[in-house]
């Protein structure tokens, strides 16, 4: 299995607008984040999680040459605002829809930003078409299992996952974009060769958790090896992460994971 992040920053992203400050001005290119969002790859089988709005410019910097299933974790727009640029996956797959797996919330609003798209087959050439599927709570594919859980989020749920490849195997956890881990979701995550925690910044806040709230979790659910994503301008990636206890980083834009 592979991960690629693709994206590891907040909604306003890192360097942000009209800021001076030591992370912005940063020359080193892990404090450079555009919004975050993960490829994984599974015995060859593409999934692309969550659209930034740089997702174009993702695809193109990683190399990203192929989609076979999107999955939108939640509908805010730091995620879902890229999937017009899925339009080029359709075209490679042959001009058929593209399945999308999402929360009842998330295909709502696909459906609302993107109503052009729900459609088995894209209107012409170069135009998306997405194919809208509640997310199960188990996703058998021929490569794998996708599970997937609830995680609070302010006003809505956030789709936690946990993909496991069948030839190896290997356990991977995504969890971002949360205020907390269910018991459920803590569960899900145990035996995982990698987790990935949403740990916004030093501070708290209201609908995701703070990098002391993430370290909590991580320490939980008895991760291996763990990484926080979803950062703020408030943390230089040096300077934190050599804080942290042995198995926890932070990701960073470009990381590439070899499960």
């Amino acid at each position: 299995m592979e991960v690629i992040f693709l994206g590891t920053g907040t909604s306003q992203g890192v360097p942000m607008i009209a800021c001076d400050c030591a992370v912005c001005m940063s020359t080193d290119p892990r404090n450079k984040r555009t919004r975050t969002s993960i490829h994984v790859v599974m015995d060859g089988l593409h999934i692309q999680v969550d659209a930034a709005p740089e997702f174009r410019l993702q695809c193109l910097r990683e190399n990203i040459r192929w989609v076979d299933i999107f999955i939108l974790t939640h509908g805010h727009s730091d995620h879902i605002t890229g999937m017009d640029d899925l339009r080029r996956f359709c075209d490679l797959l042959g001009g058929v829809a593209l399945p999308v797996y999402s929360t009842n919330e998330g295909m709502s609003r696909v459906l609302s930003i993107y109503p052009y798209t729900i459609m088995e087959r894209p209107i012409s050439k170069g135009y998306p078409a997405f194919k809208l599927i509640e997310m199960p709570v188990v996703l058998e594919l021929p490569q794998g299992t996708v599970q997937s859980t609830l995680l609070p989020h302010g006003g809505v749920n956030t789709l936690g996952l946990v993909f496991t490849e069948r030839s190896s195997g290997k356990k991977f956890t995504y969890y971002t974009d949360c205020k907390r881990i269910p018991r459920e979701a803590v569960e899900f995550a145990r035996g995982s060769d990698a987790v990935v925690l949403d740990g916004l910044r030093p501070t708290e806040h209201p609908s995701h958790m703070s990098i002391s709230e993430a370290l909590a979790a991580a320490a939980e659910i008895g991760a291996t090896q763990a990484y926080l994503t979803h950062i703020t301008h408030l943390t230089e990636h040096a300077e934190w992460d050599a804080t942290f206890p042995v198995g926890v980083k932070f990701a960073y834009d470009g990381l590439r994971l070899v499960l």
